[in-house]
């Protein structure tokens, strides 16, 4: 039986080229793949002009009123001249665009490279700029996207990873761990109490953001969700609990220059890491069918993979059961 082919592999250069060109554009035929998973985004050469990065959505995974609102987060922080690389608009302002049965925006191409999150200069100036975007995200809520939770993020993808995707023999550690990790993610919840949801950026990971000329800028805000001020903050911090002290302290030391920061939601920072990784997990098996998945993660969904995963489960545990970080 022959399976459809996945509706990203209709992708081609010269489709690309003419979704770019139905803008008014014209196209000099170079483009070039640049690394994205969930949706796919492609360097494009321009005519007369600097080159466009068109990014095509997914499809189904968002609703245009989820993708225009996280624009529209886009152009609030760029309007508080926040170092945010933001969708082109046209003459109406519209930036979200259609083409051949796909969705897609353009956006300037911004240069850098991934910063060095073992600086503490740097850590104390992504901190500055993280204050300075939540005083924005905490202005007014999003309407239609997400929040993050332990239903979608925990739960949810627990349930459909146990179902369709671990194998026989790690099952039962898998699920009893599972539950154990997920109770003690909702102990911490229920401990720290009510904190407050923001706007955030929701993927601040060192791919996610740019440095050149000794400054950020962040991109990519695909994942743009309601959440605690920490979770645009804990992916940063690395290495043991001393190194992680030294670190946040500097993160704060900058993000309290402009904002506020309840020091409460430090309480989150395990059960946040905790709910990454096994919606990581489900992530993955969700887009399995996706053929550029198989070779860019060859490691999932092997016997060595889910043996790793489960001592994964095991660490947070007993992450989840140590006293917070402290500055």
């Amino acid at each position: 039986m022959t399976m459809d082919p996945h509706p990203f592999q209709r992708l081609s250069p010269a489709f690309v080229m003419d979704a770019v060109e139905s803008r008014g554009y014209r196209c000099d035929c170079r483009t070039l793949g640049l690394n994205s998973y969930e949706n796919r985004v492609y360097q494009v050469g321009i005519e007369e002009g600097a080159p466009l990065v068109a990014k095509f959505y997914r499809p189904g995974r968002w609703s245009d009123a989820q993708i225009l609102e996280e624009h529209g987060f886009c152009f609030e922080l760029a309007e508080h001249e926040l170092p945010v690389v933001a969708p082109l608009r046209n003459e109406r302002g519209e930036s979200l665009f259609a083409f051949g049965g796909f969705r897609f925006a353009l956006y300037p191409r911004q240069g850098g490279h991934a910063p060095e999150l073992d600086n503490l200069r740097n850590l104390l100036i992504l901190g500055r700029l993280m204050g300075r975007i939540h005083r924005v995200g905490a202005v007014r809520p999003f309407d239609v996207r997400p929040r993050l939770d332990c239903r979608s993020f925990g739960h949810e993808a627990v349930a459909e990873v146990s179902e369709r995707f671990v194998p026989a023999e790690f099952k039962s550690n898998y699920d009893v761990l599972a539950r154990e990790l997920l109770q003690g993610i909702e102990d911490v919840l229920a401990r720290t109490g009510q904190v407050r949801y923001i706007r955030t950026h929701g993927d601040c990971h060192a791919g996610n953001m740019l440095w050149r000329d000794g400054a950020p800028h962040f991109v990519d805000f695909d994942d743009a969700r309601m959440a605690p001020a920490v979770q645009d903050l804990w992916m940063m911090l690395s290495g043991d609990r001393a190194a992680k002290t030294v670190q946040l302290t500097e993160i704060l030391d900058g993000y309290t220059e402009f904002n506020e920061f309840d020091l409460r939601e430090l309480a989150l920072i395990e059960a946040l890491r905790s709910l990454r990784i096994v919606h990581f997990t489900a992530w993955l098996a969700q887009r399995w069918e996706d053929p550029a998945f198989p070779p860019s993660f060859p490691w999932f969904n092997t016997p060595r993979y889910w043996g790793d995963h489960i001592l994964e489960l095991r660490e947070q545990i007993a992450a989840l059961r140590e006293s917070p970080l402290q500055v």
